[in-house]
């Protein structure tokens, strides 16, 4: 654990280090697009964050390549590369849209392809679905979920970023979450490779979004723009199969190993990466029925997303990035709970997972409901996008 907080602390420093100089860079170069009429903010802000994010991640992958901690790790190193250069790939494309507003064409075949780098050449794929007892995807069927899922959640975290803040945060809280998970069954049950890397890449996640939120916090100096969400969907996305996707059949099969919850305990690894990303791909799939319902592109952008109708309730940005946090936090323990106490000797120890649940779902709706009185309009710094 002392090494991955090690590397947690140096990629943070990175990033940090990394976002001053981009940010530096693009002011007095004056590197920022003009403001569009969906955006909120008053004033030019660039959007080259994910830049400095981007390198952030390389350089603590370059480094753990060096680190004998992390060998498991780099037992596959094609997976790495792989996932070096669909990031790569991501982050090219996402700069170029955040200066020059890419066609959504463009941008949508390039996540074809780096999702595609990822599960063909990576071999990052979902394997094993494990809904009880054993079914596996194999050949095109593997293939073609596992793409899917990447550039769904890819859209998802990027259809939210529209806060100062919101993604950075969101992302953090889940990969916190998504690292206890994925830490807990390496070391419980399946020390394997697979489940190693998804726990590096989440600390590597976190390091990432820790370094960059001081610059995101509103008033934001810079935005991550489409490579910055795009980054952590994609990484996100290939965590959560390299973990949940090859977890063997009979690991979850075998009652001893979820105590009496067994059901329970075979849903778990397949709920709970999805749960992390749940806002992002409500967000992203009300955004999808409702534009196609009127005839328009999927990806063409509006002023209609969850955090734009939490401001419209009288919700101040802070607050409504407040409530995300919130929601996310609550979800995503909610069920990380619920896998201990499966996991554990103690029957029926996830019924305070169900509690927690429900107790911070209630607090929730709470916050969540208009405020009573409609805060006086200021002038907002937020991003919008998307």
């Amino acid at each position: 654990m002392k090494d991955y907080l090690i590397a947690f602390l140096i990629t943070a420093a990175i990033t940090f280090a990394l976002s001053w100089v981009v940010w530096k860079v693009a002011i007095r170069y004056r590197l920022h697009p003009a403001i569009r009429e969906r955006d909120v903010h008053k004033r030019p802000t660039p959007r080259l964050g994910g830049i400095a994010m981007f390198l952030g991640l390389v350089a603590m992958f370059l480094i753990s390549s060096q680190m004998p901690a992390f060998a498991i790790v780099w037992e596959n190193p094609t997976r790495m590369w792989a996932l070096l250069g669909a990031a790569t790939l991501m982050v090219l494309v996402g700069v170029a849209d955040d200066l020059w507003d890419l066609d959504w064409m463009i941008k949508l075949g390039a996540q074809f392809a780096a999702a595609w780098i990822v599960v063909g050449v990576g071999g990052i794929q979902i394997y094993y679905l494990p809904f009880g007892s054993q079914v596996i995807a194999s050949g095109w069927p593997s293939a073609t979920i596992s793409i899917l899922a990447i550039v769904v959640v890819m859209n998802a975290v990027n259809f939210i970023d529209g806060l100062d803040g919101l993604v950075a945060g969101v992302c953090l809280i889940a990969n916190a979450v998504f690292f206890a998970y994925s830490a807990l069954l390496a070391r419980d049950f399946d020390n394997s490779a697979q489940t190693n890397t998804a726990v590096f890449i989440t600390v590597v996640l976190l390091g990432v979004c820790a370094g960059f939120l001081p610059f995101n916090w509103n008033p934001a100096k810079m935005f991550m723009g489409d490579a910055g969400a795009l980054l952590l969907g994609l990484m996100m996305a290939s965590s959560a199969i390299v973990v949940t996707g090859n977890l063997p059949p009979q690991l979850l099969a075998d009652n001893d190993l979820f105590g009496r919850s067994q059901l329970i305990g075979a849903f778990i690894p397949v709920i709970l990466p999805i749960v992390v990303v749940l806002l992002p791909l409500l967000d992203f799939g009300l955004a999808v029925i409702r534009r196609t319902a009127r005839g328009k592109s999927p990806f063409s952008p509006d002023r209609q997303h969850m955090h734009h109708r939490m401001l419209d309730m009288g919700h101040t940005d802070r607050n409504a990035v407040f409530v995300f946090y919130a929601w996310t936090a609550i979800i995503s323990l909610s069920v990380l709970l619920m896998y201990i106490g499966t996991t554990s000797g103690w029957p029926g120890l996830y019924l305070p997972g169900v509690g927690f649940f429900f107790l911070g779902a209630i607090a929730c709706v709470l916050v969540t409901l208009p405020p009573s009185r409609r805060a006086v309009p200021a002038a907002s710094d937020s991003k919008v996008s998307s």
